[in-house]
């Protein structure tokens, strides 16, 4: 908890005179905090968190980009136990009009769309169009290389979970989930608010800026307690031996197919969330973020230098 402002007395005999002429400061100070040149600089993440945010960005990326290579080799989703391969919910592919052109096209249930370019039809890594799913430069490795992806996604989903698993071990030991990521009344109460405030591009000053609001901490929730486990055992479905062990997986997610979708929702999910997450970090100001999150150290503004600005 946060430190009531402090009040400094003033140069009166009389102490009880003096407490009634007490002004308020113009900041809150912790026992952690460095004031400097009109802002203070607090300690906004640990290093255990530090660290685990670095592997879990680069291991998100991995994973990201081989996975589409594995999607690459077959770029059609369905629902059920089986692949009903007339009725995919979605699809890429190439197609050929009548006067021999070739169109990349993306189909979502009953709507198709021309995305030559990005989707279905792209060129290659030797520079010549092909038919693939995603484009190379989205993919790892970038030509087409099934094998290698999948060694790639299945030794870095090890790598993912362990994170994921100290992440949350250590945020339950340590208060960070309770103290730092868990919704007060306050922050429920001003969830509009907030997201107007989001939109309208203006971001928290001074003390507000110490924590995080109640936007991020229902994103951040949602990613790690509902995104990252769905992305897990939907990835356990995909494979043949865990629901040999594990057949209630099969059950829980109504077939191997319905998983694959979902896996890939999830994945998609990720992606967004790093999309707004990097938005909003270049919006915010990138140095202090970046740097908050290489040394700890993240600068507020007094109210006394946001007056003047």
């Amino acid at each position: 908890m946060l430190p009531r402002p402090f009040r400094t007395p003033t140069n009166n005999s009389d102490p009880k005179k003096g407490e009634r002429q007490m002004e308020p400061a113009t900041a809150t100070l912790l026992p952690s905090d460095r004031p400097a040149g009109g802002r203070v600089f607090i300690l906004r993440h640990s290093l255990a968190v530090r660290i685990l945010h670095w592997v879990n960005f680069i291991t998100l990326t991995i994973m990201l980009m081989s996975g589409l290579q594995i999607f690459n080799a077959h770029p059609a989703l369905y629902w059920g136990a089986t692949s009903h391969f007339s009725r995919p919910i979605l699809s890429m592919g190439a197609m050929e009009d009548d006067q021999g052109h070739t169109w990349g096209v993306t189909t979502v249930g009953s709507h198709t769309f021309v995305t030559t370019g990005v989707f279905g039809w792209s060129k290659g890594s030797e520079g010549t169009y092909t038919d693939r799913g995603f484009p190379t430069w989205a993919t790892l490795p970038g030509p087409r290389w099934l094998a290698m992806g999948r060694a790639w996604h299945f030794f870095f989903a090890w790598i993912l979970v362990i994170n994921g698993a100290l992440y949350v071990t250590l945020g339950i030991l340590s208060g960070h989930i309770r103290r730092d990521l868990w919704l007060t009344r306050v922050d429920w109460r001003r969830l509009g608010h907030t997201f107007i405030e989001h939109v309208r591009l203006r971001f928290p000053k001074g003390d507000e800026a110490r924590r995080y609001n109640g936007i991020q901490k229902l994103a951040y929730l949602f990613v790690i307690f509902i995104v990252a486990p769905l992305i897990v055992l939907t990835g356990l479905t995909m494979s043949p031996t865990m629901d040999a062990g594990w057949p209630w997986l099969l059950w829980l997610f109504d077939g191997r197919q319905s998983a694959r979708t979902i896996h890939f929702i999830c994945a998609m999910t990720f992606l967004g969330f790093f999309v707004v997450h990097i938005a909003m970090v270049i919006l915010s100001g990138v140095w202090n973020n970046v740097r908050s999150m290489i040394t700890g150290r993240y600068a507020i503004e007094t109210p006394a230098r946001a007056s003047h600005e």
